[in-house]
């Protein structure tokens, strides 16, 4: 295959994948609030300070600040946008056809990671836009430097992007990321990569592993604005904020060789990721995806089929059949919810139960409230890749037509999914629940249950309406983490932040429980009609 021919492939494979994904209703979400967040800097809402001062307005500023929200929130949600691309052709079974061909898995890999960053970076070009609008809002500084304000763009958030694109093809090639755990574990890896450099950049100290960019702007501007690193801030906040009170001129960082290599340099580990990947990847060999049924399944021995087979030239007679009785049988709904639990619960290993009750036994046994609410919101994240398949199961299993064709469906099997839930909710947190009921904290026991069934309603109502688990995973493990791990009140739907267990039920949280479950009964009507 010639230089040529395998260029051809690859534009095309990347071009064909790009095509389908900007038809997406996750891009075009990601790309409404990328354009959200250009509008919020414009208006002030977003805000990049240095103590109590803040950069004019000029190329830039804009510039630096349109920079950092792209390798902040792009770096997260870019991410979830383009992890399905493999993922997707072998569930279409595009793949096998894929596979047959003479196209090898590098070029294959590099398909998927060239379309990723392309993604990426148009929304990144619509952040650059918003940019130049910005700076013709705000009109300190009229006169528009378009390398000020692109630099920052193609040196800092380009990188961080094709970083972020081959990750995200190596998730998906090892078969243990691939699917929900690899999204969970992907904010936990961002969110520590992301604070390393921050950390550096408070102790006046240089990082080797700021992929996202950061303290390149954050030294240059603390610099020009003559403070101590420590008294640099940036604040993202959402609603009218009034603009520091002084202001100073910012020029810009200055791009000297080595800083310039220095970023570029990333796109050389995103090059040595993706060759991972693409030593990783499986081809889509069926035979590796099957390894481990076949292990479990005993193999028969050819006296044993053999046996089975009816002898050559027997006949066969065809029994009477009996009409079965024209009345309804009973119904029986403990039956069904009993199912759906087993269903759950079905595949977890032993040390699943075990980590799960040494939680319940902790958050019984910890007299400290801060502590049993951090053990709370463990025990709570603990079946997070269980509650995201509620909702799920029926495409995923292609058991849809089945089980929609029975009798009642929203009203029998939904409600049995959604108690299915709420039971392991209820079941994983009744460790606090049983130190509420001992010290007589009926107010806490009701915002406990609030959070039991919170937690499963909006599991079930994104399963039905997105048909993966992938959002609920991102969504949910966001939510988690910024509310109850860090004690938000307005996000804590657990009502288990410290000092607030006997005082404060999370009624909000309640009605949003209601609201959502009426949203998830209309997702799974639409999914009858279809």
């Amino acid at each position: 295959m010639s230089e040529t021919h395998r260029i051809r492939i690859l534009y095309h494979l990347a071009r064909a994948d790009f095509l389908e994904r900007v038809r997406r209703y996750s891009f075009v979400l990601t790309m409404g609030i990328s354009i959200y967040l250009g509008y919020a800097a414009a208006t002030g809402q977003l805000e990049m300070r240095v103590g109590d001062s803040r950069g004019i307005f000029n190329s830039a500023w804009i510039g630096g600040l349109m920079a950092l929200v792209c390798s902040t929130f792009l770096s997260l949600a870019g991410f979830y946008v383009v992890k399905n691309t493999i993922e997707r052709d072998r569930l279409t079974r595009v793949g096998e056809i894929l596979a047959s061909t003479p196209m090898s898995k590098t070029l294959y890999v590099m398909g998927k990671v060239l379309s990723n960053f392309l993604v990426l970076a148009a929304m990144v070009v619509i952040l650059a836009i918003s940019g130049i609008i910005m700076q013709v809002w705000h009109a300190e500084a009229p006169r528009v430097d378009l390398w000020k304000l692109l630099g920052p763009f193609l040196l800092i958030v380009l990188p961080a992007m094709a970083l972020v694109a081959a990750v995200a093809v190596l998730f998906e090639t090892i078969p243990g990321l691939r699917g929900g755990f690899g999204n969970v574990l992907y904010f936990f890896v961002w969110s520590v990569a992301l604070a390393t450099p921050v950390i550096a950049s408070e102790n006046n100290s240089s990082s080797l592993f700021d992929w996202a960019g950061l303290s390149v702007i954050w030294s240059s501007i603390g610099a020009a604005a003559k403070l101590p690193a420590n008294h640099f801030s940036f604040s993202l906040s959402i609603g009218n904020q009034a603009h520091a009170g002084s202001t100073f001129q910012w020029n810009g960082v200055q791009w000297t060789p080595e800083l310039i290599l220095a970023r570029l340099s990333w796109i050389v580990v995103a090059l040595a990721l993706a060759l991972l990947a693409a030593l990783l990847f499986d081809r889509f060999d069926p035979s590796k995806e099957r390894w481990r049924r076949e292990a479990s399944a005993p193999a028969l021995a050819p006296s044993e089929v053999a046996e089975d087979l009816p002898p050559p030239g027997a006949s066969f007679r065809v029994p009477p059949l009996t009409p079965l009785a024209n009345r309804q049988s009973h119904f029986r709904f403990g039956a069904i919810l009993l199912a759906e639990l087993r269903l759950m619960l079905k595949g977890q290993k032993w040390w699943w139960y075990a980590v799960a009750a040494g939680l319940i036994v902790a958050c019984a046994a910890t007299p400290s409230a801060s502590g049993r609410g951090m053990l709370l919101a463990f025990a709570w994240f603990w079946p997070v890749l269980i509650w995201s398949k509620m909702g799920v199961r029926e495409t995923r299993d292609q058991t849809s037509q089945l089980i929609f064709s029975a009798p009642h469906p929203i009203a029998r099997q939904l409600p049995a999914v959604w108690l299915a839930g709420v039971g392991l909710a209820l079941l994983t947190g009744s460790g606090f629940a049983g130190r509420l009921l001992f010290t007589g904290n009926w107010r806490g026991l009701l915002a406990w249950l609030i959070g039991a069934l919170f937690i499963p309603t909006l599991a079930l109502t994104f399963g039905v309406w997105s048909g993966s688990t992938k959002l609920f995973e991102i969504v949910y493990t966001l939510l988690w983490y910024v509310g109850p791990m860090h004690a938000t009140l307005q996000l804590d739907f657990m009502g288990s932040a410290p000092g607030t267990e006997s005082t404060r039920v999370p009624a909000f949280y309640l009605a949003c429980a209601a609201a959502m479950a009426a949203i998830a009964i209309l997702g799974r009507k639409r999914q009858l009609q279809t």
